[in-house]
């Protein structure tokens, strides 16, 4: 999956493996990467990640999370 659709911005890596692991387990394809946060632009700054699903999963991926968010 080369580019996705923003699914949501968590504060850490672990957080960030939670989630992914997640929505594998239940066939959503998604991957995650550095996080650009606030005004400053910089990519991956304080650890924040950002999670990307596959465009046409994404309404399933968000209800997923919902019900089971990362802790």
């Amino acid at each position: 999956m080369e580019v996705g659709a923003h699914l949501t911005t968590v504060a850490t890596q672990g957080e960030a493996d939670i989630v992914v692991s997640l929505l594998r387990a239940n066939g959503i394809r998604c991957a995650e990467r550095a996080a650009e946060v606030g005004n400053i632009g910089s990519p991956g700054l304080g650890g924040w990640r950002e999670i990307v699903v596959a465009e046409d999963q994404l309404e399933a991926a968000r209800e997923l999370i919902e019900e089971q968010p990362p802790s």
